[in-house]
């Protein structure tokens, strides 16, 4: 049964009176209730956030301002606050026009005279749910775009794994190559080519950084090199022509290139070899340290002058010849000592895994790599393997 209707100004105790001028200047609403939760006070702020007169608010209870399903809620905090003394909440405060504003309700239970009466104050939080509702919705789009970006990797990095060759056997001589990205896409590749049933180009190329930017590169670079091996270049010029596309097409990107290139003629067992900034080939020989093929030319993209004119090498190969390219995802490893393996390290695989058959030297050179390094790979790894037959 609901309490009979009370006068606020016969009701209101001394001590609310005399606090009224102090509650009056206040930034957060204020609300005195008395033991049947009748309205016997409100300060000018509080009339301020609901739009409500004070004649309307004074005598009332708070109930005739919530929806049922609302003070529902309410009731049950009021009745936490009285039996622990004090609560504080997270609600809405009704308004006049029938909107609700964010609050921060906090209610405090004062015993006087026997009575027992409410302070409740309200704060404004509508201006923090409105950030929160503006950082909940970025992120949403965000999230949405983050996972646009991750389709567009996964699809990127499907593309750029069928550039990379696959094992093969051309002729007397068979391929084997391997190929990790550091991240979903890097900026490593390798071709295979054979321009006619006389020659087979390889080549190995590393782009400067990781991840998109450097695979973009790659790719463009991946066309043009294609193009260049097809037509039968000579390497020279097929660097000089990488070179001059580097620095005058993609100038200010602050990508550079190395790359090793080989082109073999089984038939007359001989093979020229051309490289440009990049970690020396390698030829393994059953009896004999693996020998190394320099790089002649400088790292590509940096220099206008950066081939030089003596870069091909000429080799003549023999039955059993393990040929090694390879990027520098292969021999910048470090061991947990902080000790890089370097060329001298992979040269020591090499040697060791020479004898074994092509398939298993591959992994036995990747096996070696991992073993010395401490942790994940951390740059883009390219490795090829041709066996002379």
């Amino acid at each position: 049964m609901t309490a009979p209707l009370l006068s606020p100004a016969m009701d209101k105790p001394e001590w609310l009176i005399g606090m009224e001028a102090v509650l009056e200047v206040l930034n957060e609403g204020v609300v005195i209730t008395n033991e049947h939760q009748q309205i016997l006070y409100v300060n000018s702020r509080f009339i301020e956030m609901t739009g409500i007169s004070r004649q309307d608010l004074s005598g009332s209870y708070a109930s005739q301002f919530y929806s049922p399903q609302e003070w529902d809620f309410v009731a049950r905090q009021i009745n936490a606050g009285f039996q622990h003394g004090h609560n504080r909440y997270a609600f809405v405060l009704p308004r006049k026009d029938g909107g609700r504003l964010p609050v921060i309700i906090s209610s405090r239970t004062l015993l006087h005279s026997g009575r027992k009466f409410g302070i409740v104050t309200f704060t404004d939080i509508s201006e923090q749910v409105r950030v929160t509702e503006e950082l909940r919705s970025a992120n949403a789009k965000l999230q949405n775009r983050q996972m646009e970006i991750e389709e567009d990797l996964r699809l990127a990095a499907r593309v750029q794994n069928s550039l990379a060759p696959r094992s093969l056997v051309w002729g007397t001589m068979s391929v084997d190559a391997f190929y990790h990205p550091v991240h979903s896409i890097g900026g490593d590749f390798a071709l295979v080519n054979s321009l006619d049933q006389d020659h087979l180009s390889l080549l190995v190329c590393d782009v400067s950084g990781h991840g998109i930017g450097s695979a973009l590169v790659a790719n463009r670079i991946y066309s043009e090199t294609t193009a260049h091996l097809r037509s039968g270049m000579p390497f020279l010029e097929m660097f000089r022509k990488l070179n001059r596309f580097l620095i005058e097409d993609i100038a200010g990107s602050g990508m550079f290139v190395t790359l090793a290139a080989a082109r073999i003629d089984p038939q007359r067992r001989s093979m020229v070899f051309a490289g440009a900034g990049h970690p020396p080939a390698m030829l393994a020989r059953q009896g004999q340290g693996p020998l190394l093929l320099e790089s002649r030319s400088m790292i590509l993209g940096a220099f206008p002058e950066a081939v030089d004119a003596t870069t091909n090498q000429e080799v003549q190969l023999e039955s059993d010849d393990r040929i090694v390219l390879y990027t520098d995802g292969i021999t910048e490893v470090f061991n947990s000592r902080g000790e890089m393996l370097g060329i001298e390290g992979v040269q020591e695989i090499v040697r060791q895994t020479s004898s074994l058959p092509p398939h298993e030297m591959k992994q036995g050179i990747l096996d070696g790599v991992a073993a010395w390094r401490e942790g994940s790979p951390t740059d883009d790894v390219s490795l090829m393997l041709v066996h002379v037959r």
